[in-house]
């Protein structure tokens, strides 16, 4: 069973439960949600926050989560545009040991495909 957020309609929910003063395994039957996402609504509930500020603060933390853009040193930057300037493709840029680059081949040619590089630089081998 996969886990699921819970809603703003759950929040609001928890929050007029726990002022009725109803338990935890009630609510959770309710709601048919497992315990402990509840107990963590209430714990920030006694602190004396409300159920919108629980969800802003979900959202904030939410922004944090997911894969970040890589974001290439300037040094790395530069070797890469002096060999593509030289007829070296990306993806042999990327196997040769003289200078390591820490993103994978694909992730170089979207840099290419974003604007980071000019794509028009790229030598044209192959089909």
């Amino acid at each position: 069973m996969t886990y699921s957020h819970l809603t703003t309609d759950e929040l609001v929910m928890i929050e007029s439960y726990y002022h009725q003063n109803i338990s935890v395994a009630m609510i959770a039957e309710r709601l048919r949600r497992s315990r402990q996402p509840i107990y963590n609504v209430i714990n920030f509930l006694k602190q004396g926050n409300s159920a919108i500020d629980y969800y802003k603060r979900y959202k904030v933390y939410k922004k944090r989560c997911g894969r970040h853009k890589i974001i290439l040193p300037k040094k790395q930057q530069k070797y890469i545009k002096e060999k593509v300037a030289q007829g070296w493709t990306p993806d042999v840029n990327i196997g040769r040991f003289e200078q390591p680059i820490s993103c994978s081949m694909r992730t170089l040619y979207r840099r290419f495909k974003d604007g980071t590089f000019d794509i028009t630089t790229l030598p044209m081998k192959g089909k």
